[in-house]
């Protein structure tokens, strides 16, 4: 099982740095996937999504990198240390990604096993913008809804590492009293996308509708501004019966 949930994890890492897909280039992006309830695989700090294999992650306990998450403000060097503590083989080589913490409150929601962070070009594009938070304010289309949950989740800037891990999980606990359920999209501003999933194939195809989503909506905006559907019709698609039924299929 361990072994599969790393190759699923490759497989889905090289995925999404494919160069033709303009998710990343060159280092961006981090991905991880849940082991046992006691750690976690992560992309090494430095290595490329394109092509990545199993030395390009690191075994991570979540014990010592949540723990950071309740303890005082941390230096970078001390953040650096306790995620070089965490490693569950000290002398394995590579370091966790900066975003380490972040993925570890990700994957302790109740069924997320797979977490993709990549940098999409037409995400960013409204992630820098000023329409950031009014971009986001609904959804478009009925797949995109089936894909990606009712809502997205909206971060605005914080520092990368413990801090922005420290804003997600408020902002996810707040999603969680609102929806009754993990977000499948985390909007960071200036920053990116992260794709929560039960499965790899999950991640993938999350991050895929998310990518399109961001063009249909820089399209609508070109044509006078995004027609968002109302709260009934996201509500509507969301529980609908036959729609869960392909959402499950396509996590597949």
């Amino acid at each position: 099982m361990r072994h599969q949930i790393l190759a699923d994890l490759i497989a889905m890492s090289r995925h999404l740095g494919e160069p033709e897909r303009d998710y990343v280039i060159l280092g961006e992006g981090n991905t991880s996937a849940q082991i046992d309830a006691d750690s976690f695989w992560v992309k090494a700090s430095g290595t490329e999504l394109n092509g990545i294999d199993a030395d390009g992650f690191v075994q991570v306990r979540f014990e010592p990198i949540l723990a950071m998450l309740e303890g005082p403000d941390l230096s970078d060097e001390e953040i650096r240390r306790v995620l070089g503590e965490a490693k569950a083989d000290p002398d394995a080589p590579g370091h966790p990604s900066v975003e380490t913490a972040v993925h570890a409150v990700c994957l302790s929601l109740h069924g997320v096993n797979f977490v993709g962070h990549t940098h999409p070009t037409a995400i960013n594009s409204i992630t820098c913008s000023t329409a950031f938070e009014a971009a986001y304010a609904g959804r478009l289309f009925p797949d995109e809804i089936v894909l990606c949950g009712p809502a997205a989740l909206l971060v605005p800037y914080v520092d990368p590492g413990l801090s922005l891990a420290r804003a997600v999980r408020r902002h996810i606990d707040d999603y969680l009293d609102r929806f009754g359920e993990p977000p499948k999209t985390i909007m960071l501003q200036n920053h990116g996308l992260f794709a929560l999933g039960s499965s790899a194939a999950q991640v993938e195809k999350v991050t895929a509708m998310a990518v399109k989503a961001a063009r249909v909506l820089i399209g609508a905006y070109a044509l006078g501004g995004p027609h968002f559907m109302s709260r009934e019709a996201v509500e509507r698609i969301h529980t609908r019966s036959d729609e869960d039924y392909r959402r499950r299929v396509m996590a597949r």
